[in-house]
């Protein structure tokens, strides 16, 4: 077993270790890196979601329903009831684990006939086709990967309409909206207009909602569902190419056991690794030494997910090694990579199946093994990764 001071990440984190006391930077926010004071806030009702482009959406008029990731309160817990049905372990076994296999069949039928393939690219299809399962978006035109690919682009930029670079960030994006709305939302409203389907979309017609809110909201899904799926199944792929012990006791496990080594990688390589919440009243939070930190209303609270999944009190000694026996086998395994609370991400379960079904059979392929590693990216919205041009090899047919 490795000791506390060998660090199994392949992403680079800075700042102090898990376990730290909440502390305020000279800007004014609270950063947080302990594990318990981390879930207080992100439990707390007295918080709301901040960051991810929630101050924008606020301008927009009080007509105009926001995707669900940015309401909070009893709207939002309502529509968290309503649509729960979609993501339980019990519709993911009886619904979308046949066609998840299925598709993981599709992605590596082309890594089998060529010999060689970029990873990146199959996980992201991977990841397309059960998120658009999920949600309804069925009936798109040709072209699909390539209009996400340009919706999230590896560097970002930022809005403005004071510079060259902020006007070509505008107009670049209200183009991919537009894109997307045509090829692959307003067909598949149209669809279940004429006849609803068990999915989200028709959950939204039902009540009400508009052709550009279901843009929102899917547009929603798809960053949550896609892109940090896409992330996560690199991460955990370069951990298993480059761990011999650790593949070996993957192929060699039963479902559950595999579970708990893809829980323990996020633990340690979280894709969303910074959260952002602003108060709406005093939160007191676990300040350390038995002491508490209050927070006072308005304050924005920055919860450093890499730092709280190794705070040593919540999940343990060696807490910078992959450990597969130390996570339990479920979504409420002992760290945040799917965030706490209201807003703690519906699709825990999904992400995490469809993961291990793909790299399951990607393991069993003959003579499978890694070419290149990825090349490491990131992303300052989410404190999070972004990894390209994995090649990945098998032995010809």
């Amino acid at each position: 077993m490795p000791t506390d001071s060998t660090d199994a990440r392949k992403i680079d984190r800075e700042g102090e270790a898990g376990g730290c006391p909440v502390t305020r930077t000279a800007d004014g926010i609270w950063l947080v890196r302990d594990y318990a004071a981390a879930r207080a806030a992100l439990r707390s009702p007295d918080t709301v979601q901040a960051g991810l482009g929630v101050e924008t959406l606020d301008n927009l008029p009080a007509r105009i329903r926001r995707p669900v990731l940015y309401r909070d309160g009893p709207e939002h817990r309502e529509h968290r009831r309503q649509t729960a049905r979609f993501f339980t372990p019990r519709r993911v076994d009886e619904s979308y684990r046949g066609f998840i296999d299925s598709l993981a069949d599709e992605q590596l039928a082309h890594l089998r006939d060529t010999g060689r393939a970029d990873l990146t690219d199959l996980g992201f299809g991977l990841a397309i086709g059960v998120v658009c399962s999920v949600i309804g978006l069925t009936e798109s035109r040709p072209g699909l990967t390539r209009r996400l690919e340009r919706f999230f682009p590896e560097e970002f930029g930022s809005p403005g309409f004071t510079s060259v670079d902020g006007l070509y960030w505008v107009w670049r994006q209200a183009r991919n909206w537009s894109s997307i709305f045509l090829s692959d939302v307003r067909p598949a409203v149209r669809a279940r207009r004429a006849r609803r389907r068990d999915d989200l979309i028709s959950h939204l017609l039902d009540e009400g909602c508009s052709s550009v809110e279901i843009l929102g909201e899917c547009i929603t899904f798809a960053a949550a569902g896609m892109v940090t799926t896409r992330e996560f199944i690199t991460v955990a792929a370069w951990h298993l190419f480059t761990d011999q012990s650790l593949r070996d006791h993957y192929r060699a496990a039963a479902e559950p056991e595999r579970l708990a080594i893809l829980h323990e990688i996020l633990r340690l390589e979280p894709v969303v690794a910074h959260l952002l919440r602003r108060t709406t009243a005093p939160v007191e939070l676990p300040g350390g030494a038995g002491e508490s930190v209050t927070v006072g209303p308005g304050q924005l609270i920055d919860i450093d997910i890499a730092a709280t999944n190794t705070d040593r009190a919540a999940v343990g000694t060696n807490p910078l090694a992959v450990c597969p026996n130390r996570s339990r086998t479920d979504a409420t395994a002992p760290a945040l990579s799917f965030g706490d609370g209201a807003h703690k991400c519906p699709g825990a379960t999904i992400a995490i199946v469809e993961t291990d079904i793909f790299l399951s059979k990607l393991l069993a392929m003959p003579g499978v093994r890694m070419h290149s590693p990825p090349r490491v990216g990131s992303n300052d919205a989410i404190g999070g990764y972004i990894l390209r041009d994995m090649i990945v090899e098998v032995d010809a047919r």
